[in-house]
């Protein structure tokens, strides 16, 4: 009796001992931030803390793959039949609270794997490593996701003769766009056509097979020029893409049976286009690749044609190509985003950022810019308040008659 008395003991401190551990483990977890929380905040804590002086000495003198839309086809019958129809809803991270609608925009990104970013990235073990990961969720959530797709998508092809710089990417790195949260991938660039007719034609079959929506360049002109329409809670957003940034003009245009990019060196058609959009959608963005590298300086043409362009019906202009983000303004109340300069391209210190453009319910057309700095090869949303008030004093240093407020909304400046 005994023997069994010490016996039940033991199983009765054993069960005791078991439901003791259990218990500390619980609370142990109840206590460990959420795996994405954790590494955002040790991303993004280091390393960016001097953002004055000559720490922008480069800077210009001047996550799970998200549900992609249809992709366009060159064989459509109809611009509308190739709409994207919006992502399902996600949970918005948008600062943009009042937005019933919002749109990502960013600068340029090169998938090109022998591209110093890339090789970056994959010496520390994954993209989540190089951008944010708070701003990977951003974009991700947006209810569209546009991006500068300034590399060609191929393992075919040669040089493009005369050119300094050529990207192409292995179409396996295409995952990373999804990574991203891309949806629509603007093409009207001078790096789309880097290795030739054969390679540029295999960009437009990745992309539109990997479900991306292309925009800015095609197998011929009628498909160069088609916007990309975005069916989104009730409402249709074309963006019509054009490019004007060679000075020494090598990338070919599209033409009637060729393949190319849709130019706006003379903006008539691309004026047109935007006249056209116009007609069947709500809202109409201007997606244009221009400008003067590595200067904060506007050239008169962008300044002339983004007035064009808004007169013709674009509720803003977009720009790119710059490689560094250049100011904003505004003409009859529509904004003006002259560059959004770099997103993830190269190894330079640069101000970035990920425009947020939002509708709200009464229809209003609303900005934010998200703070962000591309630096030693990587991107990282700036979080403290100094690094933020920095961010917002260079762009409205830069900027016309537009500027930031201190949450990084976009407002229109006021003639004194």
């Amino acid at each position: 009796m005994q023997e069994r008395g010490r016996a039940v003991v033991m199983i009765l401190s054993l069960s005791v001992a078991l439901c003791m551990v259990a218990e500390f483990h619980r609370g142990r977890e109840a206590y460990l931030p959420a795996v994405g929380a954790n590494v955002s905040m040790l991303s993004d804590s280091g390393g960016m803390e001097d953002l004055g002086g000559d720490s922008l000495a480069s800077a210009p003198t001047r996550a799970a793959s998200s549900e992609i839309g249809k992709d366009s086809g060159t064989e459509a019958d109809s611009e509308e039949n190739s709409a994207f129809e919006g992502k399902p809803s996600s949970g918005r991270e948008s600062g943009l609270e009042n937005a019933a609608i919002c749109l990502g925009f960013a600068g340029d990104i090169c998938l090109d794997e022998t591209s110093a970013v890339m090789r970056h990235m994959e010496r520390e073990g994954g993209l989540e490593k190089v951008i944010s990961p708070e701003l990977i969720r951003k974009m991700n959530g947006y209810d569209a996701m546009v991006i500068n797709n300034e590399f060609s998508v191929s393992r075919r092809g040669k040089k493009m003769a005369g050119k300094a710089y050529t990207f192409r990417s292995h179409p396996s790195n295409l995952r990373y766009l999804k990574q991203l949260g891309v949806d629509v991938a603007g093409l009207a660039n001078n790096h789309v056509y880097d290795y030739g007719k054969t390679a540029f034609l295999d960009t437009l079959h990745h992309l539109k097979d990997a479900g991306f929506q292309t925009v800015g360049a095609g197998a011929d002109i009628r498909e160069a020029k088609r916007p990309a329409y975005l069916k989104i809670k009730g409402k249709t957003i074309a963006i019509v893409a054009a490019t004007r940034a060679e000075k020494y003009v090598l990338t070919p245009g599209a033409g009637k049976d060729s393949p190319g990019v849709f130019r706006t060196y003379e903006d008539g058609r691309y004026v047109r286009e935007i006249r056209n959009a116009k007609k069947k959608a709500d809202y109409v963005i201007a997606y244009v690749h221009w400008g003067t590298e590595y200067s904060t300086a506007l050239e008169d043409a962008q300044r002339e044609q983004a007035r064009d362009y808004i007169n013709a019906g674009a509720d803003a202009v977009v720009g790119a190509h710059t490689h560094c983000m250049q100011g904003v303004g505004y003409y009859k109340g529509v904004p003006i985003f002259y560059s959004l300069g770099n997103f993830w391209f190269n190894e330079k210190t640069l101000y970035t950022t990920v425009l947020e453009l939002g509708i709200d319910s009464g229809g209003k057309l609303e900005a934010k810019m998200v703070p962000c700095l591309q630096r030693g090869k990587e991107t990282r949303i700036l979080k403290r308040r100094d690094q933020i008030r920095k961010f917002i004093q260079y762009i409205n240093g830069i900027s016309e008659n537009g500027r930031l407020d201190r949450h990084c909304n976009v407002v229109e400046r006021q003639a004194h």
